[in-house]
Formats: structure tokens, C-alpha cells, sequence
């Protein structure tokens, strides 16, 4: 019993003690919130302070925090509304296409001295035409036209004109190789095509080849394949379609013309006999048509090195670029009037004005 008392007593001496404490603390925080330059200086802290959005949520009542994920339940449903209408987007990009392509092979003629166009069509008055005249009188017309008429009868068509655009577009300049000049310049076409009904949302690019003396393929070819839908993570990130990954073709190299390739010599020593060997060994070569064998997204998921992130991103940047402004847009980017556009203002495709399309890796 004594034992019992003993420890009856200690325990109200500990909360009498605490409650003591407690008390002591009050009053010390009452003094201090009564100093004034204490109160000045809190004050200043919390003007001070950002209120960020998150932390103004975490700040509001519990059934406004309940109305706010209802929100959110909402802005999912908008989100896969928004991605069938993307889709709807790219059935009429396909329809456009078809009208669009008579135009583009008429275009592929003139280009290639296929035909030749009609008075009416090739009428065109440029901003200039006044000064043109003006300089034309103070000069001998007369022989400089019959001068010109000679050596139109030996130009086929526009020369190098789909070269001249790779020339021209600074994206496209910095992947061309000295080497690779002479095979551009036997580019006859560059064409978009879409997916069909009912396939996986994609787009191909098919560079069309004359006969020449570097490969056998008459067209190359890329596919850019898309998906429209957000991601179950991080649905609030769907901002319309997205390139996802991308397949190349196999180009048929002639024997010793293989550019993506280049041959080394190394000397290899023996170990055990010491002799010298001369070895030689392929290496890849940096050459625009790398753009046809691309690196390929994971499929099991598996992140890629930050070189091989920026080298997709910038090749679904290209396709994406080669669909939307250089195809529609191509005796534009050889005369350089497009490019000053680019830099002035952004004229978007009517594709663009329906959708925009995001060139990232999506892992």
C-alpha cells in the first residue's frame, strides 16, 4: 500500500510540474506577443511570404477540398472528350490530304520536267514586277531575252529544288554532310501520308529518288507514330497528339556508297607474339540519312541516356516539321519566302490551326 501511495504522489507531482510548465510557456509567448517590434517583425515574415497555390489549398475546408477533386473528375472527362476530337482532327487531315495531292503531283511535274505549265498557269505578279520592269527598259531586253530562251532549252525543270530547301532550312542544313549533297540533289519528291481508317493514329514521310548511283531505293520512307489519348499518370498533361516512337526503312546501299558508314585502320598488337596488325573496321558516320534508321523507344519501358532523349526529340521536331510546313509549303522554302515568315511571324498550317502536335518522348 505504502509502495502504491508513493507512486500516486509522484505522478501528481509530474502533472502538476507539467501543468506548471505549460503555464509558464503562455504566459512567456502572451509577453512576447505584446512586444510590439516582435509583432512588427512576424508581420513582415508573413507579408513577405508567397502563398503558393498549394499551399492555399491545403489552407481551405474539407468540403471545398471535396468540390475541387469533383473538378478534377470533370477536367479528366474533358480530357478524353478533347483526345476524340483530335482524332476526329486527323480523319479530316486525311480527308485534305486526298484534295490537296492532285495539286502536289502537278507540282512534282514542274519540278522534275515532267511537263511544262500553261501560259495561265505560270502567270504570277510579284511585288517587284514595277522596279523589274523599270530595270528591264535601261537594259538590252531584246538580247538578254533571246539569251535566256537559249539556255532555257538545256534546264529540265527547277534544278536541285527540293536541295535547295535543305540548304535553305537551317534544321535540315545542320544534318547535311558534304557527302550527302550529290544524293539530295537526285530527291525528285517529298510526300505525307496519313493512316487509314481504323489503323493506329501515324504519318508517313516518303522522299522519292530518281535513279542514281549511291542506293536502289526508289522511295525511303519514315513513319511517325502518334496516340491521342492522356496518360492514365498524369491526364492533365494531354495537350493533343503526341509522336510516340518512329520506324526508318533499310536503304539499299550500292557497294562502297554507304555514307552512315565510314572505314577506320587501327593497329592491333598480338599479346603473346608482339607482331602488329593493321585491322579496318566500320563506324557510324554522321549523315542526314541516319534519319532513317532512328533510335527506337523502349518498349518495356526502360528510360533512355539524356543523348539518345534529345536525338528522338529532335527527330520527331523534323518529321513533324517536314509534315506541317516544308511538304505544303515547299516552292516557299526554296525562294526563302517561307523562312521569312518563320522568323517574322508563325503562319500556321490549317492542320495547325485544328491541332497542335507535341514532339515528346512519351516513356
Amino acid at each position: 500500500m505504502a509502495d502504491n501511495c508513493k507512486a500516486e504522489d509522484t505522478a501528481s507531482d509530474s502533472v502538476e510540474a507539467a501543468k506548471n510548465a505549460g503555464d509558464k510557456k503562455e504566459k512567456l509567448a502572451d509577453q512576447v506577443m505584446q512586444n510590439p517590434q516582435v509583432l512588427a517583425a512576424l508581420q513582415e515574415r508573413l507579408d513577405n511570404t508567397a502563398l503558393t497555390p498549394s499551399s492555399y489549398i491545403e489552407t481551405l475546408p474539407k468540403a471545398v477540398k471535396r468540390r475541387i477533386d469533383a473538378l478534377k473528375q470533370l477536367q479528366v472527362k474533358c480530357a478524353h472528350i478533347e483526345a476524340k476530337f483530335y482524332e476526329e482532327v486527323h480523319d479530316l487531315e486525311r480527308k485534305y490530304a486526298a484534295l490537296y495531292q492532285p495539286l502536289f503531283d502537278k507540282r512534282r511535274e514542274f519540278i522534275n520536267g515532267e511537263a511544262e505549265p500553261t501560259d495561265a498557269e505560270a502567270e504570277w505578279h510579284s511585288e517587284n514586277e514595277e522596279e523589274e520592269k523599270l530595270a528591264g527598259d535601261l537594259k538590252n531586253v531584246v538580247v538578254l531575252e533571246e539569251k535566256a530562251e537559249a539556255e532555257d532549252t538545256n534546264v529540265k525543270g527547277i534544278p536541285d529544288f527540293w536541295f535547295t530547301i535543305f540548304r535553305n532550312v537551317d534544321m535540315l542544313s545542320e544534318l547535311v554532310q558534304e557527302y550527302d549533297e550529290p544524293i539530295l540533289k537526285h530527291l525528285q519528291d517529298i510526300k505525307v501520308k496519313f493512316s487509314e481508317p481504323g489503323q493506329p493514329m501515324s504519318f508517313s514521310l516518303e522522299f522519292h529518288f530518281g535513279p542514281n548511283d549511291y542506293f536502289s531505293n526508289t522511295v525511303l520512307t519514315k513513319t511517325y507514330k502518334m496516340k491521342s489519348e492522356p496518360d492514365k499518370t498524369d491526364p492533365f498533361s494531354f495537350e493533343g497528339p503526341e509522336i510516340v516512337d518512329c520506324d526508318g526503312c533499310t536503304i539499299d546501299w550500292k557497294k562502297g556508297k554507304n555514307v552512315t558508314v565510314k572505314t577506320i585502320k587501327k593497329k592491333q598488337k598480338h599479346k603473346g607474339r608482339g607482331t602488329v596488325r593493321t585491322i579496318t573496321k566500320q563506324v557510324p558516320n554522321d549523315s542526314f540519312f541516319n534519319f532513317f534508321n532512328p533510335i527506337k523507344v523502349s518498349e518495356d519501358g526502360e528510360s533512355l541516356d539524356e543523348d539518345s532523349e534529345f536525338t528522338l526529340a529532335a527527330d520527331f521536331e523534323i518529321g513533324h516539321f517536314f509534315r506541317e510546313r516544308i511538304v505544303p509549303r515547299a516552292v516557299l522554302y526554296f525562294t526563302g519566302e517561307a523562312i521569312e515568315d518563320d522568323d517574322n511571324v508563325c503562319i500556321p498550317s490549317a492542320s495547325c490551326l485544328l491541332a497542335t502536335v507535341c514532339v515528346e518522348i512519351v516513356s
